[in-house]
């Protein structure tokens, strides 16, 4: 063991007096500080304009004029999703998903204003983030650094002069990664610092972070464990920098690029344009309220008459039309409800055919990882979803049943054709005060924790399979030994 340390101290002096090392180096930790303090004024900006937004909107929904009900079940209302507090440090799909929904009866919208459609194309190829940095340009800068500490010592003759002293092949293996080890550290120590500000200037629980902070330590260290495979594999330091080149083109580059488009041919979505057609078809066929003879709401009509024990729907000591919307308004939700729910297993199973390239790509394990720890993978934005249609389920069956109850059957009938009746038939604007306004339920520290783990034991394999390969690797330097 002495003799690895110090195979490692040597390497490690080896790396200092290396110019380009110390140049790599010194890039790293300036991005990993820009990609910090960016991406915290682009989340303080962004969370207090989302902020000030949401409460615009709830000051416009709360001052409305004395209205029908129906009116403002049409006028709609906005809600925005707050960020996550470790969003700074890995926003994960937020630039990609829609952060407002406005919210309508009778329909069900997607979110929009997403940073990628309102921004440049280069944001597609990846945010300057401290994620981004430890996912791809960290591994990278380590490349440069180890690609030659074996295959440098084979090249110059004195593999066979270290054998001959009694170094063992796996202490000169283990000494050279036990450096490469430390060099690792010293890349990720700047992002992971930027994690700790954004944790506690967040307050975001420990659990979380601390797991994401894993990790990306698990993840940096699987490469240089693979940096010492390969150049103890190969004889010539040309040919370890060009593999090792080509690994990370693929894993960090192509498949993380690649695998989206797999899952979609594999599992395809349709389109906004085709669910609408869908739901409508399907609408009609469940009932049509407008419609005397419909089936469903006859039967509904005769279910109302004999609950409140009236012969006509002019007796009723409520009105018709506010039942009427609370019953299209049920049916029309249930609908949504399962064509979401249809849309978002299509997303999971595309995100499980994703998931499962990480067996040849860790990157993909280490992005799964950052963004459930972080809170803003796919789980996160079906959360905001759910929430937001709940509200508006909400919100739109309050106003029916104010219909129902507090305007006048014979007004709401005439109103179209009297001025005097659609003046009666509006209710008093102190209604949509006690509307409660969005509020969003983000999950758990705990559930983010649970999500994250599946990632984290992907990459645990990873680096016990190539620590394993190294042992076997660094055998065959022994047969050098004369």
């Amino acid at each position: 063991m002495s003799r690895a340390l110090t195979i490692a101290r040597d390497e490690l002096r080896l790396l200092v007096r290396n110019r380009v090392a110390m140049l790599a180096l010194a890039m790293l930790v300036m991005l990993s500080a820009i990609a910090a303090v960016t991406s915290i004024a682009h989340q303080q900006h962004f969370d207090g304009l989302r902020h000030r937004f949401q409460a615009e909107a709830d000051r416009e929904f709360d001052n409305q004029p004395d209205r029908h009900p129906h009116r403002v079940v049409h006028y709609g209302h906005f809600v925005f999703r707050p960020l996550g507090p470790l969003a700074a440090f890995d926003p994960g799909v937020d630039p990609f998903t829609g952060n407002a929904m406005f919210l309508e009866g009778h329909r069900q919208n997607s979110a929009n204003f997403s940073d990628v459609r309102q921004s440049s194309l280069l944001i597609r190829f990846g945010q300057l983030t401290p994620a981004f940095v430890l996912q791809a340009l960290a591994p990278l800068v380590l490349i440069f650094l180890g690609y030659g500490v074996v295959a440098r010592e084979r090249e110059r003759g004195t593999l066979r002069q270290m054998l001959m002293q009694g170094v063992s092949g796996r202490q000169l293996a283990f000494g050279k990664l036990a450096a490469l080890l430390a060099a690792a550290a010293l890349v990720a120590l700047p992002a992971l610092l930027a994690l700790a500000v954004i944790a506690v200037g967040a307050e975001a629980s420990a659990a979380p972070a601390a797991l994401l902070g894993l990790g990306y330590l698990i993840y940096l260290a699987g490469w240089a464990v693979l940096i010492v495979l390969v150049s103890t594999l190969v004889r010539h330091m040309r040919a370890a920098l060009l593999g090792l080149l080509a690994i990370w083109a693929i894993t960090v580059v192509l498949v993380p690029r690649v695998a989206p488009e797999l899952a979609l041919a594999a599992r395809p979505l349709p389109t906004r344009l085709e669910t609408d057609v869908a739901i409508a078809r399907d609408l009609r066929s469940l009932g049509d309220s407008h419609n005397p003879d419909d089936p469903h709401f006859a039967e509904f009509k005769r279910r109302t008459l004999e609950r409140y024990g009236a012969a006509t729907v002019e007796e009723l000591p409520v009105n018709y039309r506010g039942l009427l919307a609370l019953e299209g308004e049920r049916i029309s939700s249930e609908l949504f409800d399962r064509y979401a729910r249809e849309n978002f297993d299509r997303q999971a199973a595309q995100s499980r055919i994703v998931d499962a390239l990480a067996v040849v790509s860790p990157t993909v394990a280490v992005r799964r990882l950052s963004m459930e720890a972080a809170g803003t993978g796919l789980d996160a934005h079906r959360r905001f979803l759910d929430q937001s249609e709940a509200y508006r389920f909400d919100i739109v069956q309050r106003l029916n049943r104010l219909q129902a109850e507090a305007v006048d059957a014979a007004d709401d009938a005439a109103k179209s054709d009297d001025p005097a009746a659609d003046r009666r038939s509006r209710i008093d604007r102190s209604h949509w005060h006690h509307i409660p306004d969005f509020v969003f339920r983000p999950a758990p520290p705990s559930a983010l924790a649970q999500a994250a783990l599946p990632g984290l034991t992907v990459l645990i394999v990873w680096l016990a399979a190539l620590l394993a390969l190294v042992g076997l690797a660094s055998k065959s330097l022994e047969e050098k030994r004369a």
